[in-house]
Formats: C-alpha cells, sequence, structure tokens
C-alpha cells in the first residue's frame, strides 16, 4: 500500500494498492494527524485501492466520525467496482458520499 497526502483548500488522501490488515497500521499513523487536527474538507482518492478488508473500513468509519465531530466532509472519490461492492456489502455506502 502507498499513502500520498496532499494539503491545500481540502486535504488529499490518495490510497493505491490494498488496504487490509497488514497496511492497517501505516494507514492509521498516517491519518492521526488529520485526524487530531482541523479536518474540514478530506478527500479520500481512492482510484488506485484495489481491495479493502474490514480493517481498512474501520479506520474509514473512523475519519468519517471525526470528520462528522468537526462539521466537515469527508469524500470518497474513483472508488473502483470491487472496492464499491464491499461497502455495498456491509452497508457503508449509505454512510459514505461516493
Amino acid at each position: 500500500m502507498e499513502i500520498n497526502i496532499s494539503n491545500g483548500i481540502s486535504t488529499v488522501i490518495t490510497i493505491s494498492g490494498r488496504l487490509d490488515t497488514v497496511s492497517a497500521p501505516e494507514f492509521e499513523n498516517a491519518i492521526a494527524p488529520i485526524i487530531a487536527g482541523d479536518m474540514k474538507e478530506v478527500v479520500l482518492n481512492c482510484t488506485d485501492l484495489d481491495y479493502i478488508s474490514s480493517s481498512g473500513l474501520r479506520l474509514f468509519l473512523t475519519m468519517l466520525k471525526a470528520s462528522n465531530a468537526k462539521q466537515g466532509t469527508l469524500t470518497l472519490k474513483g472508488v473502483k467496482d470491487d472496492v464499491k461492492e464491499i461497502f455495498d456489502i456491509t452497508g457503508f455506502s449509505s454512510l459514505f458520499h461516493l
């Protein structure tokens, strides 16, 4: 998994590869400062995200809860069909702006 974070008008987090039990701690460490910060507008660029496990979904949910608490926005962009199917099966599609 690769993570790239860029700050501008919004914070864009680009994730590529697999977000699973093995890579989740790395992603959690990368997003910790964002969650602890202002977190007004965050975009998760999932164009190159090939797979997400329950560990990854938990971290996305953590980000969503933090965003909502700070009256910010969290948007997922470029979600592949295979990943979207996981969101649909788990009911997460109704929670996120895809």
